[in-house]
């Protein structure tokens, strides 16, 4: 349903006022909204390149504690722009199969980030040998981080900061 998408937009799901998307969704039913979406379908046919389409799970029927959706942007391929954006208009709000998507054994390219871990130490984000336990300031450290010449550190030395996304 379009609730579980709906609830990705909150933190808080039960204390919101589940407002998100209902400004939108009214551009639908009057025949002014549609005939702006029409235009605005048209202008996406004649400029754009690349045709992707927003997607969420289907989380309820995992039976797992879980309600928010996972939400997902995916590339529309094959055919042209117009036939692109057409699939995508007549998919929408509707359940799309594996199968419709993908063949059994068929190579795909994917695109990700990694989670992000906030700011991390050197020992955690870059995994040198920690130092031992006698060692005077700390042993999660790189001892040495470069000679006196040149008066700088290089970038290739391991060193704290932001791991992940």
């Amino acid at each position: 349903s379009f609730e579980e998408c709906r609830r990705r937009f909150y933190k808080n799901w039960y204390k919101s006022k589940k407002k998100a998307f209902t400004k939108a969704s009214k551009k639908w039913q009057d025949d002014l909204g549609k005939k702006e979406i029409e235009k605005d379908i048209a202008k996406i046919k004649k400029y754009c390149t690349v045709i992707r389409v927003l997607a969420h799970t289907q989380i309820k029927l995992m039976k797992k504690r879980q309600k928010k959706a996972h939400i997902m942007e995916i590339q529309v391929n094959g055919g042209s722009i117009a036939q692109k954006v057409d699939w995508a208009r007549d998919h929408l709000e509707k359940t799309v199969p594996l199968d419709d998507v993908f063949a059994k054994d068929e190579m795909i390219d994917i695109i990700g980030v990694t989670k992000g871990k906030g700011f991390k130490g050197v020992t955690s984000r870059w995994h040198p040998k920690k130092l031992p336990r006698k060692t005077h300031k700390g042993l999660r450290k790189v001892a040495c981080i470069g000679a006196w010449h040149p008066a700088r550190v290089a970038f290739s030395v391991a060193r704290a900061g932001q791991k992940g996304y």
